[in-house]
């Protein structure tokens, strides 16, 4: 049985793995999936849907998937989502415009941001109370790792040369998405051979947990009924453990219910999609040149707010939540959630738009300007290592507001790159240390906080809320501080008339060009640094949030 469950455990967090790694792999190949579907370099703002695309998709889906898993069965629904992660990733190598590619990585977001919940729940089937920690460890550090090795995984790939077969390219960026169709095909054939046919919600190992457990004693907490501090070690158990949530809050909810009487809180799924869609749409602007906001924009943002609003309110008075955090204490929760939405904010901006720095002031290849943002990866991993030591002598509050208020010192110092960012030498590279850093240090105090301030029943729950948070504030952070830097940009440029060879000698065509040319180097200067600078205030609210966070742990 033992080495059955760790086959188990290998499918699944190869499966986990393979969805991680393309939530963050199209940062490396933006810009050139933006040329291969007639997305010109000065209109990079049509490009955001790629990204932003697939995380509304890996949001909206990540809580109501893993419900349907708990109705119809784990095994049949990580098909169903493997067999969507590969249509999704056949239509964004086959794209040939916008439309196609976003509507690809929409699939695959949906599909991708389903798998990680089913997976956590099928954990919870089969291991006991005293061993799921640590099978939930190992799922959450593949899914931690699929993020950092990402952006690396897509310029390698990108390396492959262009081939063509029967028209269709697979070669380049296109190599990313052809080569998930046979991972998925392998995953699929695991998970067939291990995951078991039945079994969902109180499976082999929930009925252990009934017999040796009562169902009201307390989980993780001291002898006096406080939670005792949290280990580096556990914080990426807890992290891994957000996606079984949703399976822990319809267990406390209903404890002792048949897997088939168990509802899906459909309505709520729908209402969270529409609100985070609406924000979307509301912030992407195709023709930023004269405004920050479409026309369209304010009107859809505040109808993404009413959505949210009567989302709040069908989630408190519905008798089956997507994420049920009743009785837990909500000031002290809902601060470490605006400090995970702010963290997530900054993370995906700096990945994206380092990227772009990279490749358009720096000269580099896909593989290249990946290199670069390896210096923020690292620092980041080593940074959520370091506060989680730290949290525990510390406390979670502390560690939290000096890792946002160093993450803003190095975005302010990112903000004054130089425009010779090839000459700056170790500068690039230090402050993109600082900036990572100081992200990772809040990464393990976040985790450790929102456990501390609920229930033992409800720490599913609670770490759930962190990664929506987290995911939530990616993708609205992304959508808006991108609509500022591009609106900066078209009217950085506005002025400039691109110079054409007809009328002119060669010797004055290629000055102009040179000269324009400098010009729009000039102008993303501009636009990338004060968007760091944007970043580094967002980072500063952060900390300004942070001091609402519980205080440090107490010792039994």
């Amino acid at each position: 049985m033992r080495r059955a469950r760790r086959v188990v455990l290998g499918a699944g967090g190869a499966v986990v793995l393979l969805a991680a790694l393309d939530a963050y792999v199209v940062v490396t190949v933006l810009i050139d999936v933006a040329e291969d579907v007639d997305i010109p370099l000065n209109h990079l703002e049509r490009a955001t849907p790629i990204v932003t695309g697939f995380l509304l998709g890996y949001v909206a889906a990540m809580p109501l998937l893993g419900q349907l898993s708990d109705r119809y069965g784990r095994r049949p629904l990580i098909h169903a989502c493997l067999a969507a992660f590969a249509l999704g990733s056949v239509l964004t190598a086959l794209a040939a415009g916008e439309v196609m590619v976003v509507a690809g990585r929409a699939v695959q977001g949906v599909a991708g941001g389903a798998l990680l919940p089913i997976t956590m729940a099928l954990i919870g089937d089969l291991w006991d109370e005293r061993e799921r920690p640590v099978a939930l460890g190992a799922v959450g550090a593949a899914q931690e790792l699929g993020s950092a090795l990402g952006p690396l995984y897509g310029g390698v790939l990108a390396l492959i040369p262009s081939v063509t077969l029967l028209n269709v390219e697979l070669g380049g960026w296109h190599a990313i998405f052809w080569l998930n169709v046979p991972l998925a095909a392998l995953a699929a054939v695991a998970v067939q051979l291990t995951v078991p046919a039945g079994g969902t919600g109180r499976g082999i190992a929930s009925t252990k947990d009934a017999a040796t457990r009562p169902h009201d004693e307390p989980q993780g907490d001291s002898a006096d009924g406080r939670a005792t501090p949290v280990d580096a070690t556990s914080e990426v158990t807890h992290t891994a453990d957000a996606a079984h949530a949703v399976e822990a809050s319809l267990r406390a909810a209903d404890p002792v219910g048949a897997v088939a009487g168990r509802r899906v809180d459909a309505v709520g799924g729908v209402l969270l999609a529409l609100a985070l869609g609406l924000l979307v749409v509301g912030l992407y602007n195709p023709d930023p040149a004269k405004a920050v906001l479409p026309p369209w924009g304010l009107p859809v943002i505040a109808a993404g707010a009413v959505a949210a609003g009567i989302f709040v309110w069908w989630e408190i008075r519905s008798p089956v939540r997507l994420l049920d955090l009743s009785g837990t204490r909500k000031g002290p929760l809902l601060a470490t959630l605006a400090v995970s939405f702010l963290a997530g904010a900054a993370l995906l901006v700096t990945m994206v738009f380092v990227q772009f720095t990279a490749q358009t002031l720096l000269g580099k290849d896909a593989l290249g300007a990946s290199l670069v943002l390896a210096r923020f990866l690292a620092a980041l991993t080593a940074g959520a290592l370091f506060g989680g030591l730290l949290a525990r002598r510390l406390g979670d509050r502390v560690v939290a507001v000096a890792g946002l208020a160093v993450g803003a010192a190095g975005y302010w110092l990112m903000s004054r790159w130089p425009l010779d960012l090839a000459g700056a030498g170790l500068v690039v590279d230090l402050d993109l240390v600082v900036a990572g850093l100081g992200l990772g240090l809040v990464i393990a105090p976040v985790s450790s906080a929102v456990l501390r301030v609920s229930p033992a029943a409800q720490h599913g729950v609670a770490s759930a809320a962190v990664v929506v948070a987290r995911m939530m504030g990616m993708l609205i952070g992304i959508a808006a501080v991108s609509a500022w830097g591009f609106y900066r940009f078209q009217s950085l440029t506005a002025h400039l008339d691109t110079p054409l060879p007809f009328g002119v000698d060669p010797e004055t065509f290629r000055r102009q060009l040179s000269e324009y040319t400098a010009r729009v180097q000039a102008a993303l200067h501009t636009e990338y640094t004060e968007m760091f600078l944007v970043t580094a205030f967002i980072c500063l609210l952060g900390a300004a949030v942070a001091l609402l966070m519980p205080r440090r742990a107490q010792r039994t």
